[in-house]
């Protein structure tokens, strides 16, 4: 089984990819949660074309720079006995779900220092300056913001010495459950409460996105929700309710955040 999904990856990440996606698109035209402020068609042509580029741009540079991708590194960290993990004797099991567990806690301090970091916050307020946030929202990040996101991964992995398995399923659990919990789908309450128990639901990461400032510093997770309980930065619920809270961030509230050459120059630019 490893074996199987270490050496058809980009096949298994693909599929899931495109079954998440389809199903929550679905499931948002059925039971919408919250009205939208756009034109919907506009603002997932968008996003799906500023995720077309850095796909590409991702591509064209890791496949020129050796051993490039997180999961390279970790061949080279296992084969070279590099990093924490590497150097105990376990069960494969428990390093695959250690290593998940561990990159996963990675990348929520990844996502808080984007909020710190004015120079990384530059290239991460173009996923918050989308208005109507959805499925789609899950994939739409700067291609800067990409670049120094795989960087980051890369040197995580090193230190930690994951096993290559972990790292290929935590990627495809990231992907997957970033569409999931930025989806503008209605999950009933009781539900919400119970998978939110462990997993982040799109009721709680949409607090996240709201423009009052406490809440967008706040319910930083994209995966497991015990982060920002642990670390303090859990809210349960928006000030103003789902129905009534603003998206997006206060100084970009029209229809700009919709249109693809805005999104890639939006760092690069002054405030309005």
């Amino acid at each position: 089984m490893n074996e199987y999904i270490a050496e058809h990856e980009g096949l298994i990440r693909l599929s899931v990819f495109g079954g998440v996606l389809m199903l929550m698109l679905i499931l948002e035209t059925l039971f919408p949660r919250k009205t939208r402020t756009q034109n919907r068609l506009r603002h997932i042509s968008t996003n799906l074309g500023i995720a077309v580029l850095y796909t590409i741009l991702m591509r064209a540079i890791f496949l020129v720079v050796a051993v490039a991708a997180a999961v390279g590194v970790a061949v080279f960290a296992a084969e070279n006995g590099w990093g924490v993990l590497n150097m105990f004797d376990m069960p494969i099991w428990a390093h695959i779900l250690i290593s998940a567990f561990l990159l996963d806690m990675a990348v929520y301090w990844q996502h808080v220092a984007s909020h710190k970091i004015p120079m990384i916050w530059a290239f991460h307020k173009m996923h918050h300056a989308d208005r109507d946030i959805d499925a789609t929202t899950g994939i739409r990040f700067h291609p800067v913001e990409i670049i120094l996101s795989m960087a980051y991964k890369m040197v995580i992995v090193l230190i930690l010495g994951p096993h290559v398995v972990g790292v290929i399923l935590f990627e495809i659990i990231l992907n997957g459950s970033a569409m999931f919990n930025h989806a503008n789908f209605r999950l009933p309450l009781w539900l919400d409460k119970i998978v939110r128990l462990l997993f982040v639901t799109p009721d709680m990461h949409r607090v996240h996105h709201s423009v009052i400032g406490r809440e967008t510093n706040s319910n930083y997770g994209f995966n497991l929700s015990v982060w920002d309980r642990i670390f303090g930065s859990y809210i349960d619920q928006p000030a103003k309710g789902h129905a009534d809270m603003t998206i997006g961030l206060s100084e970009y509230q029209t229809d700009k955040p919709s249109h693809l050459l805005w999104c890639l120059a939006l760092p690069f630019t002054k405030k309005p």
